[in-house]
C-alpha cells in the first residue's frame, strides 16, 4: 500500500468522511466495554449458607445449626457446612436451650437440601441458580476463562477471515454472532452449556476488537488514525466499562441482564450503511474500482474534487519476488531474538494477569460491588491519557518498569493494610490497576518497536498468544483469595515485579529508527553472543544480495 497515501492525499486530513467512520468505530467499542465483564456480576456470589428445613426448628435453633468458621481472621457463619439435623432436632425437642449447648462435639454434614442464598445484592446470578459454591466453586473461575479461551482462537482465526472476506463483513458478522449467542446463553440451562456459548462470546468479541481497529487503521487519514488507535478505541471501551455496572445495578437477575445487554448492540444496525469496506483491502483484492468509488464517494463527503483515475496501479503487485518468507523458527533461531521473546512474553503475561484479574476481582472487595467495578473502569480513563502523553517523549524501559512497578507495589502493600481501612486498600488496588492500565498500553508500543519489520507480526502475535494464557490464568488466581484473601495480591505483585525487573533486559527503542531485518535487531542486554559469527555471515549475505539486486 506504499501509494495509497498519495494517491488520496487529496482527501484531506479531516472532512465529514473521516469522522463520521471515526465516531462510529468508536460507538461500537463501546459495546466491546459491555460484554467484557458482564461475568462480574453474572457470576457473582452471593452470601450464602446451607439450607435448613424447618420442620420443628424454631429460626434461633436454624441459625444455631450453621457452624461459625474463621475466615481471613473473622468469624463467619459456615457456607458449605451444618450441625448434624437430626441430632439438632433431638436435642431442641428435648426443651434445651440452644445457648446452653456445647456443638463442637455435634458432627457435620455437607448442605443435603441446598443453600440459602442472600438477594440483598443481587436477586439471580449463575451461582445461586446452579449452586456453584462449596466443592463446586472452581467452575466459577473455569467460566470467567473460557471467555479469553475464546478471545485465544479469536485472535487467531479473525485476521485470517478478515483477509478473505474483507473488514466491513468481519466486523458486522462479529457483532451480530456476539449479540446472537449473548442472547441465546441467557437462556442456559446449565454451566456447561453457560460455559461453551461463553468461549464463542470471546472469539467473537476480540474478532470484532481486531476488525475494527484494522478497519480504523485503514481508513482514516493519518492524523485521526493516531488519535483512533491510541486514544479513541481504549477510551469508549472504558466508557462501555463504566456504564457496566450501572446497568446491571438496575437490573439483578442475570438472565435479564444477558438480554439487555444483547439488545443493545441492535443500535450498531444502522451502521452498516455508513461504514464503507477498506479501499486498501479491496486493492489487494483486485477490485479497483470498488476501492474508486469509495474514495469519490469520500470526497462527495469531503467536498473535494477527486481525479478521474485516483488508483494509477494496483498495489496488490508490489511486493518483490525475492522478499524472504519467515516463520515461527526465526523467532527462534538466534539467541537474542529467544531473549527478547522470552521477556516479551513474560512481560505480556504479566500484565495481562494483572489487568484481568484486578478487572474481575470487583465483586469481592468490600464494599458497594456496583461502584467498585465502576472506579476500576474510571481509573483506566486517566491512564490511557497519561500513558499517550508520556509515550511521546520518555524511554520505553523505564517507563514501563516505572508503571510496572507501581502495579505491582501497590498491591504488594495491601496486605499491610488493617481490615479497619478497607476504603485506603480499595485505593491500593485501583492505584495498582491504574498502573497496570498504563503497563498494558506501553507494551503494544514497545514490543512492535523491538521487533524488526520481517517478523514483527510474528512476534506480536506470539506476545498476544502468551497474554490470552495471562488471562486465562487470572480468575484462578482470584479464585485463591478464597483460600487466603492477600494471596492473590502477593501473587500478583510479586510476578509483576519480577517482570519489571526482566525488562531492563530488553533494548531501549525510543528516538531509534525501526529495524526492518532480524541483522538491523538490537541486542537484549545479558544474551549469549555465540551467534554473532552467524548474523555477521548473514548481514555480509544481505549486502552480497542487495548489490546483485
Amino acid at each position: 500500500m506504499g501509494y495509497y497515501e498519495e494517491d488520496t492525499a487529496f482527501l484531506g486530513q479531516k472532512g465529514p468522511f473521516f469522522m463520521i467512520i471515526l465516531l462510529l468505530l468508536n460507538a461500537i467499542y463501546i459495546s466491546t466495554g459491555f460484554h467484557s465483564f458482564y461475568i462480574v456480576f453474572a457470576g457473582a456470589s452471593p452470601s450464602h449458607y446451607c439450607q435448613v428445613p424447618e420442620g420443628n426448628l424454631s429460626e434461633e435453633w436454624i441459625k444455631a445449626s450453621i457452624p461459625v468458621e474463621a475466615v481471613n481472621g473473622k468469624l463467619e457463619p459456615s457456607k458449605c457446612w451444618r450441625y448434624n439435623l437430626d441430632t439438632v432436632r433431638h436435642i431442641a425437642a428435648e426443651g434445651n436451650n440452644f445457648g446452653d449447648i456445647n456443638f463442637t462435639d455435634v458432627a457435620k454434614e455437607r448442605c443435603l437440601e441446598g443453600w440459602k442464598y442472600s438477594t440483598e445484592i443481587y436477586h439471580s446470578t449463575i451461582v445461586s441458580e446452579w449452586d456453584l459454591v462449596c466443592e463446586r466453586q472452581w467452575i466459577v473461575p473455569f467460566a470467567s476463562s473460557t471467555l479469553y479461551m475464546g478471545y485465544l482462537l479469536g485472535s487467531l482465526v479473525s485476521g485470517q477471515l478478515s483477509d478473505r472476506f474483507g473488514r466491513k463483513k468481519v466486523l458486522f458478522a462479529s457483532l451480530a454472532f456476539e449479540s446472537l449467542i449473548i442472547f441465546v446463553q441467557s437462556f442456559s440451562q446449565s454451566w456447561l452449556v453457560f460455559c461453551i456459548l461463553y468461549f464463542f462470546v470471546g472469539a467473537f468479541q476480540v474478532s470484532l476488537y481486531i476488525t475494527a481497529f484494522v478497519l480504523g487503521t485503514e481508513v482514516l487519514s493519518t492524523s485521526l488514525r493516531v488519535l483512533f488507535t491510541t486514544l479513541g478505541a481504549f477510551l469508549h471501551y472504558c466508557f462501555g466499562y463504566m456504564v457496566l455496572p450501572w446497568i446491571a445495578f438496575a437490573i439483578r437477575d442475570w438472565r435479564t441482564l444477558l438480554r439487555v445487554l444483547s439488545g443493545l448492540t441492535l443500535v450498531y444496525i444502522p451502521f452498516w450503511w455508513f461504514i464503507p469496506e477498506s479501499p486498501r483491502w479491496l486493492i489487494s483484492q483486485g477490485r479497483v474500482e470498488e476501492a474508486e468509488a469509495i474514495v469519490k464517494d469520500a470526497a462527495k463527503k469531503n467536498k473535494v474534487t477527486p481525479p478521474d483515475i485516483i488508483f494509477k496501479e494496483s498495489e496488490a503487485n508490489m511486493m518483490p519476488a525475492h522478499m524472504k518468507k519467515y516463520s515461527m523458527i526465526d523467532i527462534i533461531k538466534s539467541s537474542n531474538i529467544r531473549c527478547t521473546t522470552f521477556m516479551c512474553l513474560l512481560l505480556w503475561m504479566a500484565i495481562n494477569i494483572g489487568y484481568f484479574g484486578l478487572s474481575l476481582n470487583t465483586s469481592n472487595l468490600l464494599g458497594n460491588p456496583f461502584l467498585n467495578c465502576f472506579l476500576s473502569a474510571v481509573t483506566e480513563v486517566p491512564a490511557y491519557i497519561v500513558a499517550t502523553l508520556l509515550l511521546k517523549s520518555c524511554p520505553r524501559r523505564p517507563l514501563l518498569s516505572a508503571f510496572l512497578s507501581i502495579g505491582g507495589g501497590f498491591l504488594l502493600l495491601i496486605q499491610l493494610i488493617p481490615e479497619s481501612l478497607h476504603t485506603l486498600a480499595l485505593a491500593l488496588e485501583m492505584a495498582g490497576k491504574f498502573g497496570f492500565t498504563m503497563a498494558f498500553t506501553v507494551v503494544y508500543i514497545y514490543t512492535a518497536e523491538v521487533y524488526p519489520t520481517v517478523v514483527r507480526n510474528l512476534g506480536m502475535g506470539m506476545c498476544s498468544s502468551a497474554a490470552r494464557i495471562g488471562s486465562i490464568t487470572a480468575p484462578y488466581i482470584i479464585f485463591l483469595g478464597t483460600f487466603s484473601k492477600y494471596l492473590p495480591y502477593i501473587l500478583m505483585g510479586s510476578l509483576t515485579i519480577g517482570s519489571s525487573l526482566a525488562n531492563m533486559f530488553l533494548p531501549e527503542t525510543f528516538g531509534k529508527v525501526l529495524p526492518e531485518t532480524v541483522e538491523q535487531m538490537q541486542k537484549c542486554k545479558g544474551c549469549p553472543r555465540g551467534d554473532d559469527r552467524m548474523l555477521e555471515e548473514n548481514r555480509k549475505q544481505v549486502v552480497l544480495k542487495e548489490q546483485k539486486i
